[in-house]
């Protein structure tokens, strides 16, 4: 401000002079003038480039140092023009730096596993992240400032937004729930700045499928041990009331030993997928003769065959060469017996069970079990080794069946890497193997001698 004054003074001195020494006394008043004319003009026009300065600031800030440093600008217009540089320097590095903490905010959320909507205090949509376009079914760019509600019509999400109550969440289906395959959001709403709001959406369809299967075992265990219990106290209670002959004492003290043969082969059943779900995974130091296997399901079987039938089935066992697999021996022979007596139980008293293991040309080892029972529809199964999941309720009780043996084998199966063969259909029978890999299947020792001398 000094230099101004310095320069406007020096301007009229300057004026003063020239028309004291052009007209005298008389031209010093329009030297004055001509002086403060001349002071305002030059500063009008460092006002003007200034003010073109600025206007070039936000086109190229290289253009702004080009007009500094040509010295367009001079005195204090152009300690003004430096100022305002930095300022604007300044404003823009921390514009930078905010937009960049905005950005990493931005993409934290859009990582985020939950869907996430911003919503303006209107309830229009200002940002969603890409769970919450596949949970609603959003299109990020076209809906932005879409109305929340004109995009998720759900009648339970429209109540919850218009009871504006948000301690708690609502439970809606997701943008592709079927009949088929269930979605289930839970959405929760949270208010923040000044009348805008934060939505958050989890995917808790495994969540609600785990806590029904829970309930659905719970039931089942239920079910299944009242009634045996239901049928002992009965028993009991007769025995203990009434004067029994000796031959309906005994054949009430027998059906009371078969209900508390089913309970201890439930419990049974029970503790080994427990056993299963709660182990290690069975390493390959471990082998097992196939032959010895596949004698232990075939004494078994026939004894459940002449239990349930009399006279037994037609059973027929293919041991194949002597194989090792590599793996615990108690799973594996759970998971064969329970597909060989599945195969019994289900087979008529005139039916053929054939049971055959061999080893493939790629190394794998197959163990089927082929019966000519009624065979499954295929809506069944995929459901077969689902927990307590029966075809025919009825006719596995009758049979002893616990409805666990399936869920069993699938558990045996996939900690020995091997795969669950299923193939059925009504009034042809079934089918139902276990592929193992080669890495688990190798010939004895003395079978692999054989082999190579008939080569």
């Amino acid at each position: 401000m000094i230099k101004r004054w310095i320069y406007f003074i020096a301007c009229m001195a300057g004026g003063a002079t020239l028309g004291w020494f052009a007209a005298g006394l008389g031209g010093l008043a329009v030297g004055l003038a001509g002086g403060a004319a001349a002071w305002l003009a030059a500063d009008t026009l460092q006002l003007t480039l200034w003010l073109n300065w600025l206007r070039a600031e936000q086109i190229n800030e290289t253009h702004h140092m080009m007009a500094v440093n040509e010295g367009a600008l001079r005195g204090a217009w152009r300690d003004i023009a430096e100022r305002t540089h930095r300022l604007l320097k300044n404003r823009d590095r921390r514009y930078d730096e905010l937009q960049t903490r905005l950005d990493e905010f931005l993409s934290a959320m859009q990582a985020s596993p939950s869907g996430v909507v911003l919503l303006d205090h209107d309830g229009r949509i200002e940002w969603s992240n890409q769970m919450a376009t596949e949970h609603f079914g959003f299109d990020a760019q076209r809906d932005v400032h879409q109305h929340i509600a004109n995009l998720v019509r759900d009648p339970a999400f429209k109540a919850y937004m218009a009871a504006a109550d948000f301690m708690g969440s609502v439970v809606i289906p997701g943008h592709f729930n079927t009949a088929s395959h269930p979605v289930k959001l839970s959405v929760n709403m949270h208010s923040y700045g000044q009348g805008r709001k934060l939505l958050l959406s989890r995917d808790i369809t495994s969540v609600e499928l785990a806590e029904a299967m829970q309930r659905d075992f719970v039931a089942n265990v239920s079910h299944e041990i009242r009634t045996p219990l239901t049928v002992l106290a009965g028993f009991v209670e007769t025995l203990q009331t009434l004067p029994l002959a000796e031959p309906e004492r005994r054949r009430y003290l027998g059906l009371m030993a078969q209900q508390s043969q089913r309970m201890q082969t439930l419990v049974h059943d029970l503790l080994t997928l427990s056993r299963l779900e709660g182990s290690p995974f069975p390493g390959s130091h471990e082998w097992t003769p196939t032959n010895a296997l596949l004698a232990q399901c075939e004494q078994e079987a026939g004894a459940l065959s002449l239990l349930l039938t009399g006279r037994g089935q037609r059973l027929q066992f293919e041991s194949g060469p002597v194989c090792e697999i590599a793996g615990v021996q108690a799973e594996l022979y759970s998971a064969m017996s329970n597909l060989v007596s599945n195969a019994v139980r289900y087979t008529p008293g005139a039916g053929s069970v054939k049971v055959s293991w061999k080893l493939l040309p790629d190394g794998r080892g197959e163990f089927l079990v082929t019966d000519s029972g009624p065979g499954i529809a295929a809506e069944h199964l995929p459901r077969l080794t689902e927990r307590f999941y029966r075809v025919d309720r009825s006719r596995s009780r009758e049979t002893g069946g616990t409805g666990l043996g399936l869920a069993i084998v699938k558990h045996v199966a996939q900690r020995h890497g091997a795969e669950l063969l299923v193939q059925s259909r009504p009034g042809q029978g079934s089918t139902f193997g276990l592929l193992f890999p080669s890495s688990r299947v190798r010939l004895t020792s003395t079978q692999a001698s054989m082999t190579k001398a008939s080569v």
